[in-house]
């Protein structure tokens, strides 16, 4: 595979940028972090479904990609090649989501969404808020009930919209056997969406509005401190309201789990990575 665009004046900054950093050039260093630590949490947070297990998840996928850096040889764009990075290190993660560690199926999952579902739409305080939080915690969740292999294609391809070729290439898998996982993943995800949820099959039985009060009741979602609603997202990226939009225009299973905002990494954790190089106590690059 080689890198899209090869010759242009993006791949060529790519390769000028890279040299520099490498080179020891400290800003150069600081640039490349900077444009792959919020799609790399992105990454993490869609595998690790929890934001706290995501953001440890990208700081240590960001040292692994500084370390390598003088590995990148530009036969991917310089995100690609930080994906396969970062999908190598989230697919051997030794840490379980709590849906991996009860091995949760989808139809145990459809069963827990239908128990409790109210016969109205939540009308109490912060509603359509909490109706947010629930729909993108859902979304989140749904993904963990797939095996890891499943998830990453459907992530890497009908989430981030990666072709085919290119994902293969992340997961170092032949185009035929990446194919043939996403499809397993299609038809799982597919199956189960359509039977489940309002949003892509208006005859489906669960409303995100109508799941609050359950929620709520479970301690799955805190009104106090909602996750996914009020995560703040990247500077120039699509917000809550956005991807609601977007998802209003588009009834399928792909676009549900696709519209999430364009969640921004933590920069503490960005901060952490940065104050270690300038120690002078870290192995800048193999």
């Amino acid at each position: 595979m080689t890198v899209e665009g090869t010759g242009s004046s993006e791949a060529a900054d790519e390769v000028e940028l890279v040299a520099r950093a490498v080179d020891g050039d400290r800003a150069a260093l600081e640039e490349v972090i900077r444009r792959l630590q919020d799609p790399l949490y992105r990454l993490a947070l869609r595998m690790a479904w929890r934001p706290s297990d995501a953001e440890d998840a990208v700081q240590e996928i960001l040292i692994r990609v500084v370390t390598r850096l003088a590995t990148w040889r530009a036969e991917a764009r310089l995100l690609t090649w930080a994906y396969r990075v970062g999908v190598n290190y989230l697919l051997n993660l030794r840490r379980q989501t709590p849906q991996e560690a009860r091995q949760l199926s989808l139809d145990e999952f459809r069963d827990g969404l239908a128990d409790g579902l109210a016969e109205e739409d939540y009308r109490g305080p912060e509603a359509a808020l909490l109706a947010e939080e629930v729909r993108l915690s859902c979304t989140q969740a749904v993904l963990q009930c797939l095996e890891r292999d499943e998830r990453i294609a459907f992530v890497l391809t009908d989430v981030f919209e990666l072709s085919s070729a290119e994902a293969a290439w992340i997961l170092e898998v032949s185009p035929a056997a990446y194919r043939k996982r996403l499809e397993r993943a299609r038809r799982r995800i597919r199956i189960f969406m359509d039977s489940t949820c309002g949003l892509v099959n208006a005859e489906a039985f669960c409303r995100c509005a109508r799941r609050v009060p359950k929620a709520l009741a479970l301690g799955r979602i805190d009104p106090a401190r909602p996750v996914f609603a009020v995560h703040p997202v990247s500077p120039s990226g699509r917000g809550v309201a956005e991807a609601a939009a977007q998802l209003g225009r588009l009834h399928d299973a792909a676009a549900v789990l696709r519209a999430h905002p364009d969640y921004a990494a933590p920069q503490q954790k960005v901060d952490a990575i940065g104050a270690l190089l300038r120690s002078g106590r870290f192995p800048l690059l193999e």
